[in-house]
């Protein structure tokens, strides 16, 4: 267990900060101007590993007092920090400027980044998500060193900054920028040299160095902030406070001047709570308790319970990792990421990314969770990753918390029919998105299925969880029926999904339709063995009925492409020949909708629905993979040298949700869309294509080690090919198309999208698993033995 030590503050220690600087100057220009995040562009994602109490996470575990605290990296520098819900964000960043006579620098636009992982084994495999990151001047003028972790045992997050100078004197500045309640606004500030304030009702940050700063102010970002202060190379202004205002705030901390050659350590630590008082505990227990124990701790070095107790539970992940071309860095980093942006208050809430897409862009006036948020969709994969690894416990916490999320008398506002799963919610279930996606009622059905053919669920557990809600959403998937919540009052009629996978468009979709079949199988399947017979057959004969009708409406045989004969990505008649102009999404044109292309018929042979041979499958991929289309409709983009060249798919041709092509400007900026937007490459379709592959090397038996292998070197080396230097899996990554912008892009590499992705990393253990294997891991058997024999 981690050791607890009990603090006594002395006097000075424990002084509100407030009362020291009440006498002082109050910073001028509330409230600043208008906030907004950080880039997506993670190079790094952590939070402390935290041990479940009966499935639960409560204080008194192994792992001592629970830690709600998280953290990102991008550009060198710490950016949005949580603390509480895994989605509140506390902080927008904190940086550093360096002041030297040839002008001002700023970590970020002025500096070069390196991230690295402090704690690995024998073979470079990271072992926990702490990070060294080292970023260096881009005129070589100075070099920056920081270890980020978090305190396991408190609310608090460390950084371990070692700043050298390389060429002549350097002043160093550090940065914060609170953005307090998980919104830019409303923040106030106090600050000594001893220590920093930030706060917004009852959440509360404090910052303490292991040394006192020489000169310490608190302003409101463009007006009367230490940046603005610092353009004419001095910090002219010190105010304490403030004041009774409130705004976009900014802390600045000066550090002494180094001369060539010199180095500079400190230590910094922020504490989180719902007082200043226990903000500074925090921070201060951290300290008390020393940092290279508290990093020790974090990791679980020794006998400490820690990360390294986390991996070392995975027992498929040595399996996974023998399959991977990078000696298994990114199956690891995988495993981490997919483990820390799970909520530590209610367990098993599993989000999309612990970023913000485009966040550079995105106003941070109102509160908002970006991908920090439970999507039904994303959870299953994630869910299923955890459990081809090994992690038993966090599937059956996902499992367990899904109820959380779906329709029914208890839904506040709800006057529909329930049984559904909501489109997006905050881990603790407030409502957020109410369309319905067919699918992502399916995939709770089929996480059910496989936690009980696992045995990880009994029969008398898997009959209780049937009849709660699995039954409800098996009958809704069969019966639809008339939605009451929010905004949403559609009539639902399966297959017909109000929205498909990527949250758009209406009609009959292959990949949702793919997983309502899967769902509906395997819940007659369950009801069978809860002895619901009736329910059996009647959800069976709902999947054999979609399944009969898949190809008469969703596969054109005059379509403009090839040959004509294809998948389309959806149909709102179920004509796929009529040529119907889809909706307009994202700024786009309204394509007819056999102009448009997705991999989504891919899932059906993923899930078991049809053959990885069958002809209409055959003939798709050839337009799905023609490189020859002009760029609004192609999809497929390779990567690489000739002859090594790594495949990568965008969503579907006319995908507008990326950067603008014409311009280079992020995704909708300022709320707006613009024709020039464009969709760009998402790595995990590369895992999706991977599966596709063995699927289809196995239509006649065992897969051969060749076959094994060329999967392996073509897409498993292709998505790690796709990893950041933090080894961060994107939702998105640059297609080389139009103007990378300021950003400077690099093919093949992360865009601003929200990174890192839980489903690409998902994807690239679930391939992996599935090589190791040598069948698909999200193929069903009752699925594959009716319908793709």
């Amino acid at each position: 267990m981690r050791t607890m030590k009990l603090l006594c503050l002395t006097g000075a220690a424990s002084l509100a900060l407030s009362t020291v600087a009440a006498a002082q100057s109050v910073a001028p220009g509330a409230p600043g101007i208008a906030p907004n995040w950080s880039t997506a562009a993670k190079t790094g994602a952590g939070a402390s590993y935290e041990a479940y109490v009966d499935g639960q996470y409560r204080d008194g575990g192994p792992t001592g007092a629970v830690s709600k605290v998280w953290f990102s990296i991008a550009d060198g520098v710490l950016t949005e920090t949580m603390y509480g819900l895994i989605h509140e964000a506390q902080i927008k960043a904190l940086r550093f400027a360096v002041v030297t006579p040839q002008g001002l620098a700023l970590e970020g636009p002025d500096t070069t980044e390196r991230t690295e992982y402090l704690h690995t084994d024998a073979e470079g495999r990271p072992l926990s998500p702490a990070y060294r990151v080292t970023t260096r001047d881009k005129n070589g003028r100075f070099e920056i060193q920081k270890q980020i972790f978090t305190d396991p045992d408190r609310n608090a997050l460390v950084l371990r900054v070692t700043i050298k100078s390389l060429t002549g004197q350097a002043t160093p500045y550090l940065l914060l920028e609170p953005h307090i309640a998980n919104t830019g606004i409303n923040d106030r500030g106090v600050v000594t040299r001893q220590a920093f304030h930030a706060w917004e009702g009852d959440t509360h940050l404090v910052l303490k160095p292991s040394q006192p700063f020489t000169a310490a102010s608190v302003g409101f970002v463009g007006v009367s902030d230490g940046l603005t202060d610092l353009k004419d190379g001095k910090m002219d202004w010190t105010y304490a406070s403030t004041g009774d205002e409130s705004g976009n705030t900014m802390m600045t901390g000066a550090l002494p001047s180094l001369r060539r050659g010199q180095t500079l350590t400190r230590d910094f630590v922020i504490g989180f709570g719902d007082s200043e008082a226990a903000a500074q505990a925090a921070a201060d227990g951290s300290f008390a308790t020393g940092l290279d124990e508290v990093l020790a701790r974090f990791n679980g070095e020794g006998d400490r319970v820690g990360w390294e107790d986390y991996i070392a539970s995975l027992t498929e992940l040595p399996r996974l990792a023998a399959q991977s071309t990078d000696g298994g860095k990114l199956a690891y980093a995988s495993a981490l990421m997919l483990k820390v942006q799970e909520d530590r208050t209610h367990a098993g809430a599993l989000i999309a990314s612990l970023s913000n897409p485009w966040g550079d862009t995105v106003d941070a006036s109102k509160s908002s969770t970006g991908y920090k948020a439970v999507w039904p969709r994303d959870f299953y994969q994630v869910a299923m990753a955890l459990a081809a690894m090994g992690d038993k416990e966090t599937p059956l916490a996902a499992f367990n918390y899904l109820p959380q999320v779906q329709v029914g008398p208890n839904t506040p506002g709800n006057t529909g029919v329930g049984g559904w799963f909501l489109q997006k919610t905050h881990v603790d279930g407030e409502l957020e998105w109410v369309a319905v996606q067919l699918d992502q009622t399916a995939m709770p059905i089929m996480l059910g299925y496989r936690l009980w053919k696992m045995g990880w669920l009994s029969d008398a557990q898997m009959t209780q969880h049937y009849n709660a809600m699995l039954k409800p959403a098996a009958d809704f998937l069969v019966d639809g029926g008339k939605v009451g919540l929010l905004w949403n009052d559609a009539e639902i009629k399966p297959p017909f999904t109000q929205q498909e996978r990527w949250e758009e468009q209406q009609g009959y979709s292959p990949s949702s339709t793919a997983a309502v079949i899967a769902g509906l199988t395997v819940a007659a399947e369950m009801a069978r063995a809860s002895g619901d017979a009736t329910g059996a057959a009647r959800y069976q004969a709902a999947a054999d009925d979609y399944a009969s009708k898949i190809e008469a409406t969703m596969f054109t045989t005059n379509g403009d492409f090839g040959d004509g004969r294809y998948f389309i990505r959806i149909t709102q008649n179920a004509n796929p020949n009529d040529k119907g102009p889809m909706g307009v999404a994202n700024g786009q044109v309204a394509a007819p909708e056999d102009r448009i292309i997705d991999g989504g018929f891919l899932e059906l042979v993923r899930y078991g629905v049809r053959r990885a041979d069958d002809p209409h499958i055959l003939s798709t991929l050839p337009v799905y993979d023609d490189q020859s289309l002009e760029p609004l409709y192609r999809v497929r983009y390779d990567f690489g040298p000739e002859g090594d060249k790594t495949p990568g798919w965008r969503r579907y041709g006319v995908d507008g949700y990326g950067e603008d092509w014409q311009t280079g400007a992020n995704y909708g900026v300022g709320g707006e869309m613009s024709p020039g937007q464009r969709g760009r490459v998402w790595p995990f379709f590369t895992g999706e294509r991977g599966h596709y592959e063995l699927a289809r090397a196995s239509v006649n038996g065992t897969p051969s080690a060749a076959d094994i292998a060329a999967i392996r070197q073509t897409y498993v080396r292709g998505m790690e090919r796709f990893a950041n230097d933090g080894l961060m899996l994107a939702e998105q990554v640059w297609d080389g198309v139009g103007n990378p912008t300021s950003r400077d892009y690099k093919l093949g590499q992360n865009t601003d999208s929200a990174t890192p992705l839980a489903w690409t990393h998902a994807e690239y253990l679930k391939l992996l698993r599935s090589l190791a294997d040598g069948k698909v891991w999200d193929n069903y058997e009752p699925v594959q033995s009716r319908y793709a024999r």
